[in-house]
């Protein structure tokens, strides 16, 4: 049976395409694809063959894909991004669903993580994508999800935030968002994410109303915590709130502090529940820690991840 990849290639430069990516395509016969994603790739790649089709031809664009992998030949449909997040992956798996074709999707950096990245840290608690276009989705829904997100707290990462068809887009937005959250939210867009131009601004979400955004512009909404660092957009995570790493100054000196900072893990760690190391199952009441054994550097947190 022939192999049907759905490759997500990353922003559009090669050191962002995952290596797993680059081996699915180095493998194939043939990639399929938008005509403005092939050209990212061809440069790597000019000896395979090419299948293109233009905007909304999408699902054209997918059956040739599979029609050549029915053919015999090894294939890849490539889209920006992840191919699972408004990528060709949930189409691909819907056509090919009853035919002989093995398909395997292979993940690659969202706008969401690599333009984050530009502008600093803009997603480090919970957040929403939410894709601008119309085109799929009724405005009336997309209108919905925004105002949720903002009443949520949500921080906000929109994707296809305005085109020709639909520059006032990006201004609707930011109305409705603003009936749920301050006009002083710090925003962020990136343009041409790892491409030629890419460049990035800070602003606050009334001065994100008025910016010029296009279809290559990743838009970042804030939380009502998000800051501006150093030029950067940053969501606190809430490590200073939860352990005061860096606001506890103990009076006796960073030892105390560090003992300190112990006490609170150990406040959190779970009790009754270990095993005594080579105690037969000995429950032990320090999560399976040994009395006077050095503390373990992988401790669960309060929420159950790792300090």
């Amino acid at each position: 049976m022939n192999k049907l990849y759905v490759v997500g290639i990353g922003p559009g430069a090669a050191e962002y395409m995952t290596e797993k990516a680059m081996n699915a395509l180095r493998d194939v016969d043939v990639i399929a694809g938008y005509g403005v994603y092939v050209d990212l790739v061809k440069p790597l790649f000019p000896e395979k063959e090419y299948l293109m089709t233009p905007m909304r031809k999408e699902v054209d664009r997918c059956k040739m894909a599979i029609d050549a992998a029915l053919g015999g030949k090894n294939v890849a449909m490539i889209s920006s991004g992840d191919a699972g997040v408004y990528g060709m992956a949930c189409l691909i798996l819907e056509l090919a669903a009853d035919l002989p074709v093995e398909v395997e999707i292979v993940p690659g950096v969202t706008a969401a993580l690599s333009g984050g990245a530009v502008l600093g840290a803009p997603l480090s608690h919970d957040f929403a994508v939410i894709s601008m276009s119309d085109l799929l989705t009724p405005w009336d829904k997309i209108e919905k999800r925004l105002e949720l997100a903002g009443e949520a707290d949500l921080c906000i990462a929109l994707y296809n935030p305005s085109s020709h068809r639909r520059s006032d887009y990006l201004q609707k937005a930011c109305d409705i968002l603003m009936r749920r959250i301050s006009p002083e939210t710090v925003c962020g867009v990136v343009r041409n994410i790892a491409r030629e131009g890419e460049a990035y601004e800070v602003m606050t979400l009334a001065q994100l109303r008025d910016y010029k955004a296009d279809m290559f512009t990743t838009v970042f909404i804030g939380n009502s915590q998000t800051k501006a660092i150093n030029g950067k957009m940053v969501t606190p995570r809430g490590y200073r709130d939860v352990y005061a790493l860096c606001l506890c100054r103990h009076p006796r000196g960073p030892r105390s502090h560090r003992a300190a900072h112990r006490q609170r893990i150990e406040d959190h760690r779970p009790r009754g529940h270990g095993v005594r190391p080579g105690g037969a199952g000995r429950p032990c009441g320090r999560g399976g820690q040994s009395r006077g054994a050095a503390p373990r550097g992988d401790a669960p947190g309060p929420s159950g991840g790792r300090l």
